[in-house]
């Protein structure tokens, strides 16, 4: 096996050690491990402020998306002295866990060098895990169904927010479904954020059986869109604004403006599938559509 050919580089005064950088890592797409620290930097303006301050779960692949990958929880041991860490209790674990914590650029050009092509956050931050800052619904389409249903889902969950004066927010999840987030940042909990999730879940099935199911059990989900509102917990995590996913070509969970959701349920799957480049393409002309759900201050009816 050749040696791993390295580069020292600097990113905003921090000395990175990148290596093989032409290894593809998306074979059907030709995206090397280059490419994808080149669209992490890009990116980074609008992603780390939805990083920044949670404790992230890595998902790494170091074969490319084709090969094996694995979940890292623990930072590891072998990370530059710069990467902040914090350490958030692990019932399971009894002790704590010291999570990486992605707060600049150097440590997201870092963590893209160690293939962890998607980026995994909870819906707590580090300093306050039990406590939510952002209720998530995670819409998953049973075949037949794909992510258009999920977006005629979408637009169902938004109507219900609203119905308790709450606006949401969609994006795709970059693979087959979609998320709408409602953000909170105002204080709760995660038995609060849950029973509301499901609650408005349960509603939504009654009015469709035939489109939503709110059980988690698969046998019940083909055709049907399964709104997962069991992802509103401390344990749980979501793929991240932006993060690229391990897909066969470079795909990226992207936010959404709800007049394309709207146009989708009479489209293609396609059509709400975006590669890393469109990705950028939508930062550069509509900026951080999913802004709002760092700083709303929104709160759950009682």
């Amino acid at each position: 096996m050749p040696p791993s050919r390295r580069l020292q580089v600097d990113v905003d005064g921090r000395t990175v050690s990148l290596s093989n950088l032409d290894k593809v890592l998306y074979p059907a797409a030709g995206f090397t491990k280059g490419h994808v620290i080149d669209y992490y930097t890009r990116v980074a303006p609008v992603l780390l402020p939805h990083l920044a301050g949670r404790h992230l779960t890595l998902k790494r692949y170091p074969n490319g998306v084709d090969g094996p990958f694995f979940y890292e929880k623990q930072c590891p041991g072998h990370r530059p002295d710069w990467v902040r860490t914090h350490g958030v209790w692990s019932g399971r674990n009894r002790g704590d866990i010291d999570y990486c914590v992605c707060d600049d650029l150097p440590t997201l050009v870092w963590l893209a060098n160690l293939a962890d092509l998607e980026l995994h956050t909870p819906l707590g931050l580090a300093a306050a895990p039990l406590a939510p800052t952002v209720l998530a619904f995670d819409l998953d389409p049973g075949p037949p169904a794909t992510v258009i249903e999920c977006a005629e889902v979408a637009t169902r969950l938004r109507d219900a927010c609203d119905h308790f004066g709450l606006e949401a927010f969609p994006k795709t999840s970059g693979s087959k479904g979609m998320q709408v987030y409602v953000p909170l940042n105002t204080p709760t909990d995660f038995d609060a954020t849950k029973t509301f999730a499901r609650g408005v879940a349960q509603v939504l099935e009654r009015h469709d059986p035939g489109l939503v199911v709110s059980e988690m059990a698969k046998g019940k989900r083909t055709g049907k869109v399964f709104i997962d509102w069991s992802q509103n917990d401390d344990f749980k995590t979501t793929v991240c604004a932006y993060s690229l996913r391990a897909r066969e070509r470079p795909t990226v969970s992207t936010p959404l403006r709800w007049e394309e959701v709207e146009a989708a349920r009479a489209g293609e799957p396609d059509d709400l599938a975006f590669s890393s480049d469109q990705a950028l393409a939508r930062v550069a002309e509509h900026g951080d559509l999913f802004a709002s759900v760092l700083d709303l201050r929104q709160v759950l009816p009682g």
